[in-house]
């Protein structure tokens, strides 16, 4: 008997409507959720088909990396989730892809200005990238470290206000309340990214949105009086 089947299920699902969205390729990219309460995180297996996965493959790990339950091999990316898991007490899950646009934007070491409304929606501000790390920060640690310089790079934002980064020279990193709202943030940091880009294409001055218009659209979306949506779950 499986002692953490539900949050395994979670994980599970959220790997599988994150191949469903296109946002990964072959066996790239991963999804984790952490419970809070318990103190443990579950994973996609390193290397492990998105077709072929099962809830008895998912690794659930402590928030030291050490296996509790699952035969197979974590995420290769598992020290950079459980970095974020200790810095961001307020997420619930973290994903990791290469999806075409956001990974543009992050191997060009450009963050993603916010430009429009629809980037306003879901991110109250720029998409920050990381610096590039030290020769000494890739040989020791490297995994940790790119969820150190995530950190860093996200300065004072809350990470739920910004739930993305991108890593210099690699990819993006999303995260939400639970697995499927870190699923739908890396889906909409994909549209921004794609959007962010052609519009550049047309107005080389990189034009921002206004912070009035920013806040105004963040605000109604996520702020203690939203007016986006209905009043209740079903929102």
């Amino acid at each position: 008997m499986m002692k953490y089947s539900e949050l395994r299920k979670s994980v599970l699902d959220a790997n599988a409507a994150l191949y469903d969205s296109g946002l990964v390729i072959s066996t790239f990219g991963n999804v984790s959720a952490i419970d809070r309460e318990k103190r443990v995180v579950a994973i996609k297996p390193s290397g492990f088909s998105y077709k072929a996965m099962l809830v008895a493959d998912i690794v659930v790990t402590d928030l030291d990396g050490n296996i509790l339950e699952g035969t197979l091999r974590p995420s290769s990316d598992l020290d950079t989730h459980l970095e974020l898991y200790k810095s961001f007490k307020s997420i619930g899950a973290v994903v990791h892809t290469h999806s075409f646009f956001a990974t543009v934007w992050a191997q060009s070491g450009r963050g993603i200005p916010a430009m429009g409304t629809t980037h306003a929606d879901y991110f109250n501000g720029t998409i920050p990238v990381t610096r590039k790390l030290r020769d000494d920060e890739i040989i020791d640690g490297y995994v940790r470290n790119t969820g150190k310089v995530i950190v860093e790079a996200l300065g004072n934002n809350a990470p739920l206000s910004v739930p993305a980064a991108l890593v210099n020279d690699h990819g993006p990193f999303c995260w939400g309340k639970d697995a499927a709202d870190a699923v739908h943030n890396a889906e909409m940091l994909e549209a921004v990214a794609k959007i962010a880009f052609h519009a550049r294409q047309l107005n080389q001055d990189d034009p921002e949105i206004s912070d009035a218009l920013l806040d105004l659209h963040y605000q109604r979306k996520h702020g203690q009086s939203a007016t986006y949506g209905q009043p209740d779950s079903s929102k």
